[in-house]
């Protein structure tokens, strides 16, 4: 079956942010219920549930809180790329004639600090992350340090990234940051891993969304608004591919996951970047939004410093990207974060995104990077 016969019928949010006394699976729970109301679908309906999580070891376990009815729950993990992924596996559950309406669901409930209550992935003390040198904040300074060097990219470009994400993230009352942050306060905020300022990274938190798919031939029982999964990819690392010294320099001999997985999900949907209309790229760090509009073919490599000057980015510029204020206005609850992409996704193709809507949008398109190599690329249309 081709991915535009599974249809997105409701989409639902619990705000990201810090949220004391809630677990992590009561945010999955009213995630669900949300995107259950939006789709005018009753729990006990659901036939099949795809959860994604980094820290509960059992995220399927929200059906006790929601009735246990006696259907397959799967789990999975896939780094940043998790919302992607279970979106996929509850889209392809349907492709393959095993059920007719499904959910995906990503919740997180994560400590503050650069994960830093994490020593057993790495090995490093809790002090390691605590005072912001952990892997990953390290992982993207060197990439975004590379790639400035080689294609001429400015540390002003990446403070108007960050503006661009607290300008949207104000517009987005779910947002965790809805303080707007001006280029200059961005560029003089403290160096974590150098050219990567304080707000310039974004911060892991608690949060949690959801997705109810169908069959495409029954989304108009539930909806007069369905949205079609028109592409699901993921790709991990080739050989030859070190991206904390190669981000994109050879995209012949050592690309990035996000281009196979971008290529991929072009040829899928049919389209090309030209056809998008609304774009939600991974931007951990300021410099990953950089990156991943030259991976994903929004621009060819150095082109972002002209396009971020001019607006294009803007809501209402010509590459609208992360308009719900992205990773760093939202924060991380990894996974949840691919499937608040689809969330921002499906209302503005339903054209209920106020205060923020791109006008016309018909095409929209969402990519996750999972360090240190896992991409998926989500397309979507009215």
């Amino acid at each position: 079956m081709a991915s535009s016969e599974v249809a997105i019928i409701g989409v639902g949010l619990h705000p990201f942010g810090r949220h004391q006394g809630k677990s992590a699976l009561e945010m999955g729970e009213d995630a669900i219920i949300d995107a259950l109301a939006d789709a005018g679908v009753a729990w006990p309906d659901i036939q099949a549930l795809y959860a994604g999580s980094m820290e509960v070891k059992n995220p399927e376990n929200v059906v006790s809180l929601l009735g246990p009815t006696g259907i397959p729950t799967r789990a999975v993990f896939t780094g940043c790329a998790t919302g992607g992924t279970s979106l996929a596996m509850a889209a392809n559950a349907i492709r393959v004639g095993d059920h007719d309406l499904t959910l995906a669901v990503g919740l997180d409930k994560h400590p503050r600090g650069a994960f830093s209550d994490h020593p057993s992935v790495v090995g490093l003390p809790d002090w390691y992350g605590e005072i912001g040198l952990f892997l990953t904040t390290h992982f993207f300074g060197m990439k975004i340090n590379r790639y400035m060097h080689d294609h001429g990219i400015s540390h002003e470009t990446l403070a108007r990234v960050s503006a661009k994400a607290f300008r949207n993230g104000a517009a987005n009352p779910t947002a965790w940051r809805r303080k707007p942050v001006t280029e200059a306060e961005v560029l003089a905020s403290q160096v974590l891993n150098y050219p990567l300022r304080q707000y310039m990274y974004c911060s892991p938190d608690e949060g949690a969304a959801a997705a109810v798919l169908c069959r495409a031939d029954q989304a108009h029982k539930y909806t007069d608004t369905p949205i079609y999964l028109r592409a699901s990819q993921l790709f991990s690392r080739r050989e030859g591919s070190i991206e904390v010294l190669t981000p994109s320099l050879n995209i012949e001999t050592a690309p990035s996951p996000t281009v196979f997985a971008s290529r991929a999900a072009y040829e899928e949907a049919g389209i090309g970047p030209e056809d998008v209309d609304v774009i939600q790229l991974q931007d951990t760090d300021a410099g990953s939004e950089v990156i991943h509009m030259a991976e994903n073919g929004f621009c060819a490599d150095g082109d972002q410093e002209k396009l971020l000057a001019e607006g294009a980015t803007e809501i209402t510029g010509r590459l609208p990207i992360n308009t719900d204020g992205g990773l760093l206005a939202n924060g991380e609850p990894v996974g949840a974060s691919g499937l608040r992409q689809v969330y921002e996704l499906v209302n503005q193709l339903r054209g209920r995104a106020t205060g923020r809507q791109v006008e016309g949008a018909r095409v929209g398109y969402a990519q996750l990077y999972g360090s240190p190599g896992t991409a998926a690329v989500t397309i979507l249309s009215r």
